[in-house]
């Protein structure tokens, strides 16, 4: 499994990085209306492009078929697994032999009442007897972000519970906390 992160996802032109997409990719980046996203999708995509390029090979603008329950794979290359993720501050990607997800989230505010809606009464108890909050709270968020992304459900069943019944305790998780976000990848 690597792990890659990028957060200098304004350092590029866009209309040249549009031409490093697959045209299903730029079908995808066109229907965004705001220019913040747009790039943060586009450079997710470049992190896989270079994850691909440099752990197996590939140079071809990967193309997605999708499960399921909407987790993408690469077409041609279902023996490769990855997940992308974004955000305001950083992008990031991994890529592995077994299935992966990963989740990358800006740090701000702590908010109880988003913790009180999303976090178990144990998870919020952690947060609220933790030195910072936002950072625990984001933490959490991530691990349960990424574990979904990894089993491929999406955010289909109560948030709450994500962390505390399988397969959370049947997998690794690996939390990286960086200036202004966190990233955790499940494998």
């Amino acid at each position: 499994m690597i792990i890659y992160i990028d957060d200098n996802i304004n350092d590029f032109y866009l209309d040249e990085a549009m031409t490093l997409l697959s045209e299903q990719r730029r079908e995808q980046v066109q229907k965004y209306k705001h220019d913040g996203p747009r790039r943060q999708s586009i450079a997710a995509y470049l992190l896989l492009r270079k994850a691909l390029k440099e752990t197996y090979g590939i140079e071809d603008a990967p193309v997605f078929e999708y499960e399921e329950g909407g987790k993408p794979r690469i077409a041609r290359h279902h023996d490769i697994h990855f997940n992308m993720s974004h955000c305001r501050k950083a992008v990031a990607c991994v890529v592995a032999d077994a299935p992966v997800g990963i989740d990358v989230e800006e740090t701000t505010r702590y908010n109880d009442g988003v913790a009180r809606y999303t976090l178990s009464d144990e998870e919020y108890e952690r947060v609220m007897n933790s030195a910072e909050p936002a950072i625990e709270f984001t933490k959490l968020w991530t691990m349960k972000e990424a574990l979904l992304k990894y089993t491929g459900e999406g955010l289909r069943r109560d948030i709450k519970t994500v962390l505390s019944l399988p397969p959370a305790n049947e997998v690794d998780f690996h939390v990286e906390i960086h200036e202004g976000y966190i990233v955790c990848v499940v494998s």
